[in-house]
């Protein structure tokens, strides 16, 4: 089966850090990657990379078989929720709802998320004054707005109520089913014990491990994520 998205060899410093060292991976349709490591893995400049907001030193990123460096086209089959959103300060939250979709020239496709997060009645209200939950709400509606074949997801639940993170989850699995590919960076083990299907786990810019779930905790005979992953780090080498 061809990857939707295939890494291979990413390199990339910013200075003298290395953040990536010669990545290589890929993802299939219809499954959500938990990409987990710690702060400064290179866990956002992967994704970053994908989405072409990173250009890399090295290396190349491939969507659905084609190359994605001086291109912009494949961005249209792709969602992404930012982990903190930056919009105009003045703009309505209307407003910018039919902006995207001006840029995109079409209309929303999927208006879930707006209607569970009762954001069409928030119309009227301009980003400054959005506490940082509602900002992620905004977020994650504009990332499911067009059903995208992919969504790239940065920390999704950050500043979302328990409620909200909930909601969130349950249209990440239906995306799921639905044969989507969704790639989610985060620091909340039980959030990805409950969606995923493979770990991408990232150490100093370089790929410890990518392993199915049922296999990280089959090697490691723990039940949760939260013990299988310090086991397995424990004996995976550097």
């Amino acid at each position: 089966m061809e990857k939707i998205i295939a890494v291979e060899g990413l390199q990339k410093k910013f200075g003298r850090l290395e953040v990536l060292r010669n990545v290589s991976c890929g993802f299939n349709a219809g499954g959500v990657v938990s990409i987990l490591g710690p702060n400064a893995s290179g866990k956002t400049t992967l994704i970053k990379s994908i989405l072409g907001m990173v250009i890399p030193d090295s290396g190349s990123v491939l969507f659905k078989g084609r190359p994605v460096l001086n291109t912009f086209d494949y961005k249209s089959y792709i969602g992404y929720m930012p982990q903190i959103g930056h919009y105009p300060d003045n703009m309505q939250i209307g407003q910018l709802f039919k902006m995207v979709m001006d840029i995109r020239r079409q209309d929303a496709s999927d208006t879930d998320l707006l209607k569970t997060f009762r954001l069409e009645s928030m119309y009227q209200k301009t980003m400054r004054t959005l506490s940082g939950g509602t900002l992620q709400k905004v977020s994650a509606a504009l990332a499911f707005m067009f059903s995208p074949d992919v969504l790239i997801l940065d920390e999704p639940s950050a500043g979302l109520d328990p409620l909200a993170a909930e909601a969130l989850k349950e249209k990440i699995i239906a995306e799921r089913a639905n044969g989507k590919l969704v790639l989610i960076t985060s620091h909340i083990l039980s959030e990805a014990d409950e969606i995923s299907d493979h770990i991408l786990y990232l150490f100093e810019g370089k790929v410890k491990f990518f392993k199915t779930l049922p296999d990280l905790k089959a090697e490691t005979g723990e039940q949760k994520l939260s013990r299988a992953l310090p086991r397995l780090l424990a004996t995976t080498p550097c």
